[in-house]
């Protein structure tokens, strides 16, 4: 694949002299939104010099990766990813989000808000639309769900993540939310990936759980190249033979990853383990790995939780969690800043 990097503020006389040159050379061409600005994308791997001559063309790459505008190789290193009301994720940026996995109810999802946000997170997390593998377990409260977290977020100034289940959806719901999520179901929901980059809210792109790297990158690669370059990464846990935990959670994957792509990767250690006393040491181990955030279940009553209570954590419990990812964080970066957080140390 050859991309074409184009200048800022580039004419789309400009683009079309760059699709023109590469059309004549027997190239098919894509123009796409890249995550430093428009490019021109084409098939190939041989550079004719005098592409890069054009004016309007800032730099050219030539890559094998079936996923160019994921791959860090022709995008160089991490850039933060603005999420809204403040908050950023990626290039030495770490973002918890957190929340419980349904919105169930007004007094719930208010409390674990509030609850969170005086503990430190970033973003609040609550699922509208649940897929169940149940058809007879709690589906969620759909839009009124939505109502809801719009409450929450101008009762705590988080910005809210939410999953989308289906391409129809995706028009009314990208305004009303900060972040979109896929579920990883719906990693491979080809339609739904090409709705989402038709948008430009960030999209929160959860790894199936059966797909290999190059399968999930590719998956954002869809994303990215319908022009939304605001994606990120979530590892989960994969399916395997052991059933002592939910899913196996696959660590190795960040580093991993992060020297594939410059696309920012988080750890969901709530669904990757199904256990509350798990999640709290793989929080550590997923941020001591290199992730740039997490997304962790947190209920004011996991007990009473209709979706995922075993594996939801309660206030006091994140509270503590957030206090032990503070202390972390600045032993891992002791030059740095250290991370912000409103706990008491």
């Amino acid at each position: 694949m050859i991309v074409v990097q184009l200048k800022d503020h580039c004419s789309s006389l400009d683009i079309a002299r760059v699709c023109d040159h590469q059309e004549r050379r027997g190239g098919q061409v894509r123009v796409v939104s890249g995550p430093q600005g428009p490019c021109v994308v084409s098939d190939g791997t041989g550079v004719d010099k005098s592409l890069g001559q054009l004016p309007s063309v800032k730099s050219v790459s030539s890559t094998k990766s079936s996923y160019p505008m994921a791959s860090l190789e022709v995008f160089g290193p991490q850039k933060p990813l603005d999420l809204g009301r403040g908050m950023s994720i990626g290039g030495g940026k770490m973002a918890v989000m957190a929340g419980p996995c349904s919105v169930e109810s007004r007094e719930q999802l208010l409390e674990t808000a509030k609850g969170v946000a005086s503990s430190g997170a970033s973003v609040l997390r609550g699922g509208a639309f649940k897929p169940r593998s149940n058809p007879y377990s709690f589906q969620g409260m759909g839009v009124q769900g939505i109502d809801l977290l719009k409450e929450a977020r101008e009762e705590t100034g988080l910005p809210i993540v939410t999953e989308v289940m289906s391409p129809e959806d995706v028009e009314w719901l990208a305004p009303q939310v900060d972040i979109l999520q896929v579920g990883t179901r719906s990693m491979q929901n080809f339609p739904l990936l090409k709705a989402l980059g038709k948008v430009r809210t960030p999209v929160l792109l959860k790894r199936g759980m059966s797909a290999t790297v190059d399968e999930w990158l590719q998956a954002a690669e869809y994303i990215l190249a319908g022009g939304n370059s605001r994606v990120i990464l979530c590892e989960r846990g994969i399916r395997s033979f052991d059933k002592s935990t939910r899913n196996t959670l696959d660590l190795s994957v960040i580093p991993l990853v992060k020297s594939m792509s410059h696309l920012p990767v988080i750890v969901d250690p709530s669904h990757a383990t199904g256990r509350r006393d798990l999640v709290a040491p793989m929080c550590m181990a997923a941020l001591a790995a290199g992730a740039d955030g997490l997304i962790v279940e947190v209920h004011s009553r996991p007990e009473e939780a209709l979706c995922d209570g075993p594996q939801s954590l309660d206030l006091p419990a994140f509270d503590h969690l957030m206090g032990r990812i503070s202390r972390l964080m600045e032993a891992l970066e002791p030059e740095a800043t250290p991370w912000s957080l409103k706990v008491a140390m």
